[in-house]
């Protein structure tokens, strides 16, 4: 190409580049896809994430989701979801299963108009936590417990019970197989996370919730944890339990083992025993994700 050609391209591509940004900025967000997230439900980005399968729709293949012996991430883009067994209009997507390597499963329930849930299997717990729309639970006693957004149940392992949906709603389901202690048996709870209190993190700074009792009778917790813009976790941690994590709200940075991962609303981190791991909270609003732990048996 001679140099008059070349020069003569260059400033058509230049022109190029500046009518695209003063249409709508450079490397801009179609005006069709934003959205004021202040007028939407809370935890409205976790079932709704920015990169959502419909945005990546000219990068093929793509996917922020991997998968490594001791950790996971999955994100929104590479969810498969299949009717789950024995409910009743509703699609589930299994993210973290024995398969991986965990002792506990979790996975994403989308209820529909006239849904009902199926029961786990037997001798096996399960806690609920409702992030879209609103649930009826139901026991068997003459009392339902409407559940809306950010509201969950506890139910130990074996107690007949049944979620029932009218409209769309969606749930974040955590069960495993209780270990069992003698002497010390669970009991169901029905909570939300506004009405527990905030607990002390000495040496850290983020907020912590325990959704559940930290007496032996229960094997496992679910905490919720916030972090404003730039707060971070001060220790590095390296421990023997497991986690299963949902980021509610917000972005930052998760680090697992060698590895650094731009996080968002909607992703989900499986943990595996010891491998490193540090949170940073990034952008300018809240982080807050559900994480559970299992607790309160020897490793033995």
């Amino acid at each position: 190409m001679s140099f008059l050609a070349a020069h003569s391209l260059f400033f058509v591509l230049l022109s190029t580049v500046r009518w695209a940004a003063g249409q709508e900025g450079f490397c801009s967000v179609p005006p069709s896809i934003v959205t004021h997230s202040a007028t939407k439900p809370l935890y409205w980005k976790a079932t709704n994430p920015t990169l959502s399968p419909d945005h990546l729709q000219d990068l093929p293949g793509f996917t922020r989701s991997v998968y490594k012996r001791d950790h996971a991430v999955i994100t929104p883009e590479s969810h498969v979801f299949s009717p789950l067994p024995n409910w009743v209009n509703t699609l589930g997507a299994y993210l973290v299963t024995p398969a991986m390597g965990s002792h506990f499963s979790m996975f994403l329930a989308r209820m529909q108009e006239n849904s009902r849930s199926g029961l786990p299997p037997k001798d096996v717990e399960r806690f609920v936590f409702v992030i879209e729309g609103s649930v009826t639970f139901s026991n068997g006693s003459l009392i339902d417990h409407k559940l809306p957004v950010d509201s969950y149940v506890y139910l130990p392992p074996n107690v007949e019970h049944t979620l029932e949906s009218d409209m769309a709603a969606t749930v974040v389901i955590f069960e495993r197989r209780h270990a069992s202690l003698e002497n010390y048996h669970p009991e169901q709870i029905i909570g939300s996370t506004a009405k527990q209190p905030l607990l002390e993190t000495p040496g850290e700074v983020f907020e912590l919730r325990k959704l559940l009792p930290t007496s032996a009778h229960y094997d496992f917790n679910i905490h919720i944890m916030d972090f404003q813009p730039g707060e971070y976790l001060n220790v590095k941690e390296v421990h023997y339990n497991q986690h299963g994590l949902l980021l509610l709200e917000g972005q930052g940075i998760y680090r697992l083992g060698d590895n650094w991962y731009p996080v968002q609303a909607g992703d989900v981190i499986w943990m595996a025993p010891f491998v490193p791991q540090w949170y940073a909270a990034l952008g300018n609003s809240r982080s807050r994700y559900l994480i559970y732990k299992d607790v309160n048996r020897d490793p033995l």
